[in-house]
């Protein structure tokens, strides 16, 4: 899951879109008025967003509106957290062996 995490914020455009969603909810054609491209192409981005868990969106009516997963947002702060304990783990042993 992290890698298509990764992958789905790799892309600029949709690295905006995660930022603008976080904002609060916002339909599908809110979210693609600043962008230069088809709806078509802004569902596709969705999509991706959507495959990865970062977004999740619901239809009412004839509006499909977009806001953040957060089942997404902590699968990415786990692997961070994970990660920073690693290094943490590192920079003290480094501490330890420079105090030799």
């Amino acid at each position: 899951m992290i890698d298509s995490i990764f992958r789905a914020l790799g892309d600029p455009t949709r690295g905006a879109m995660v930022e603008k969603i976080s904002e609060g909810p916002i339909s599908v054609s809110g979210l693609a008025a600043p962008f230069d491209m088809t709806l078509a192409a802004v569902m596709q981005h969705v999509q991706i967003l959507e495959e990865s868990g970062l977004v999740r969106t619901e239809k009412t009516g004839g509006v499909r509106s977009c806001q953040t997963d957060p089942k997404g947002l902590k699968e990415l702060e786990r692997w961070v957290r994970e990660r920073r304990s690693i290094y943490d783990r590192r920079l003290d042993r480094v501490r330890d062996i420079l105090r030799i």
